[in-house]
């Protein structure tokens, strides 16, 4: 719901640049899980893109996973491109060319026709916020890794038990980056999982992935971009810096807080 100023030096909303995130990666068809109620508030939010969108209702919070499941009739079991809502992805393609984030994990999904989440090597002190894999790396790709093993929000125990990968830096691990793209297997794990947990509700999608990874192949892309979730402290500000200075208004931004720290520095 929160507005930024885009790369482009439009102002938009996180959602509106979710949605073009998702179009530049040659998506069709966009749905966005919403809580009852909430459909107006966020059509505003979605700007010129509202009328492409559908809006999915998840009648009560029951989790990340079932809210993925919620979309099920949208998808006519077909795979899709799946982007948490408060993250924003920041690569080097900008107006000249490059792959954004999300195109770039649609061609590897295709080549390879398995699911494939987008993860980025991650210091063990910020395990609590990210699920993670463990795995091996696909011989002859430096970014491409066969998962073995997915755990939602690990100890630093836990991964360096059964998440470590060969040829990552010591206390790193293969986080997720917020972005996955999955196929109709999954949304079956899903769906298996919340018939298991009843009205317990706490599906998440870790638990499905777990389950695919020991049953077919499954594997994740190293992303060397950045991810920025918006919903902590300072997210929204640290992910406007970094919109603004990969934008077309960059140096005019350099300019801006160097004079800010020069006046810091003055006071």
């Amino acid at each position: 719901m929160q507005t930024l100023i885009d790369r482009d030096g439009v102002e938009k909303s996180v959602l509106a640049i979710l949605v073009e995130e998702a179009l530049s990666a040659g998506v069709e068809e966009v749905a966005v899980v919403i809580a009852p109620g909430d459909e107006q508030a966020y059509a505003g939010a979605a700007g010129g893109h509202a009328a492409s969108l559908r809006f999915v209702v998840q009648e009560q919070p029951r989790g990340y996973g079932h809210a993925i499941s919620c979309a099920r009739d949208f998808l006519t079991d077909a795979p899709f491109l799946h982007l948490v809502s408060d993250h924003l992805f920041v690569s080097a393609a900008g107006k000249a060319g490059g792959a954004s984030c999300a195109r770039r994990l649609v061609e590897t999904a295709e080549r390879e026709s398995c699911t494939v989440s987008a993860v980025q090597a991650t210091r063990e002190h910020l395990l609590p916020y990210y699920g993670a894999v463990g795995g091996r790396r696909v011989p002859g790709q430096r970014d491409l890794y066969v998962v073995e093993t997915v755990l939602e929000k690990p100890s630093p125990t836990e991964a360096e038990l059964r998440l470590a990968v060969p040829g990552l830096r010591a206390g790193h691990y293969l986080c997720f980056f917020g972005m996955h793209v999955l196929t109709p297997a999954v949304m079956e794990l899903l769906a298996r999982r919340i018939e298991q947990q009843g009205d317990r509700g706490g599906v998440t999608l870790s638990d499905s992935l777990a389950t695919l990874a020991t049953q077919e192949r499954y594997l994740a892309l190293d992303e060397h971009a950045r991810r920025f979730d918006v919903g902590v402290k300072y997210g929204l500000l640290t992910a406007q810096l970094a919109l603004a200075l990969s934008g077309d208004d960059r140096e005019h931004v350099l300019a801006s807080l160097v004079d800010l720290l020069a006046q810091r520095e003055m006071a």
